[in-house]
């Protein structure tokens, strides 16, 4: 009979969340257990639409985890960066330039920031399937859980929310889903990452940006909450404003491969993260992510048989016949990003580089 215990993690206290009154986004709540029936998928689907045509960002609750599991898999996302030395991290360094994959890890300071500043966050990532590749020793006791976590994220969490978004295209509700296979040939992966905090020389060079304000590549991120305050998004007044954290709750954004879709329809967010405020600047953040990527070959043209986009039009960003497959576009963004020289753009605080024949900008 197989054994029902866990392998004991050092557990984590989770540090405070912030005092500081900061100006924070006014953000949707999608509440999923509320999708268990047509009308209330209906519903929903009204509401994440609305949200995805204004500010692109929105919490969901009710998402099948208890605070419980949440906390345990935060426990187990700090291992790959407090059980494991400088030594063995070096030989399970992602080969991001050579395969544009960011499995294994991101080290610090592999992206430039600003005026020289190098990044100070590392991230360890795993594809879905954790058997693809190899894993230090102090994370191997915990590949079921995290792999059990790779499947909740993806069939309770994306394949859900895709419903919504398809209903909000007045298209089949599995139109999304059927692009988004777990078992697929594809990237979609579940990433630990620890922000470190910085000398006050790099906060002054970069204007306390830790980094700049970007669009993801993929169709759907999934952030699990954390306390400490430093993701901000760009709002439709121009204005960048704080998520705040919710116990438990999910922060989901949408990337590049939803807005090629959605033909322009549902935006992909622009979002940076910057220093904490005040009374968190000395403490280490760690993240908790699920970033879905449609199946490989897919090719990013707009689902243009939705009655939505024949009535309110498409907006392309490239021509069809020019549009990247979702593995060129995500191997493309991920070799560029942090390495390449972006140029200034007419619009202020803009940057801007050409990937794959597409336009992308950096908001700093």
């Amino acid at each position: 009979m197989p054994s029902l215990t866990v392998p004991p993690a050092p557990h984590r206290i989770s540090p405070p969340t912030t005092q500081e009154k900061l100006d924070y986004a006014d953000l949707a709540v999608i509440d999923l257990s509320k999708a268990q029936d047509a009308t209330g998928r209906a519903q929903l689907a009204l509401e994440l639409s609305e949200a995805m045509k204004t500010v692109g960002f929105f919490y969901v609750i009710n998402h099948g985890y208890t605070s419980a599991q949440t906390e345990r898999m935060f426990d187990i996302a700090d291992i790959p960066f407090s059980c494991v030395d400088a030594e063995e991290k070096r030989l399970y360094a992602a080969k991001i330039k050579e395969t544009g994959s960011y499995q294994g890890y991101k080290p610090r300071q592999y992206w430039h920031i600003d005026n020289g500043v190098h990044d100070q966050l590392e991230h360890y990532n795993f594809h879905r399937d954790v058997t693809k590749r190899q894993h230090p020793e102090a994370v191997r006791p915990f590949l079921n859980e995290i792999e059990a976590f790779a499947r909740h994220s993806h069939f309770n969490v994306l394949h859900p929310i895709l419903r919504l978004l398809a209903l909000g295209l007045e298209l089949p509700e599995e139109t999304l889903v059927n692009l988004h296979g777990f078992e697929s040939v594809g990237e979609t992966w579940v990433r630990f990452m620890k922000y470190y905090p910085r000398s006050q020389a790099d906060e002054l060079k970069t204007k306390n940006v830790w980094l700049k304000g970007h669009v993801d590549f993929g169709s759907i991120t999934v952030i699990y909450s954390q306390p400490i305050a430093a993701l901000q998004i760009l709002g439709p007044d121009g204005k960048w404003k704080w998520i705040k954290h919710i116990e438990n709750a999910l922060v989901i954004n949408a990337g590049d491969a939803m807005e090629f879709l959605s033909g322009g329809y549902y935006k992909a967010t622009i979002h940076r993260v910057v220093q904490p405020p005040v009374d968190q600047q000395n403490l280490t953040r760690l993240g908790l992510f699920y970033f879905a990527t449609t199946d490989d070959n897919v090719k990013l043209v707009p689902l243009a048989e939705t009655p939505v986009l024949q009535r309110v039009g498409i907006v392309r960003r490239c021509a069809d016949a020019d549009a990247p497959t979702m593995e060129s576009w995500r191997k493309g963004r991920t070799t560029a990003y942090g390495q390449s020289q972006l140029k200034p753009s007419e619009e202020g605080n803009v940057e801007e580089e050409v990937i794959n024949g597409v336009l992308v900008r950096h908001y700093n």
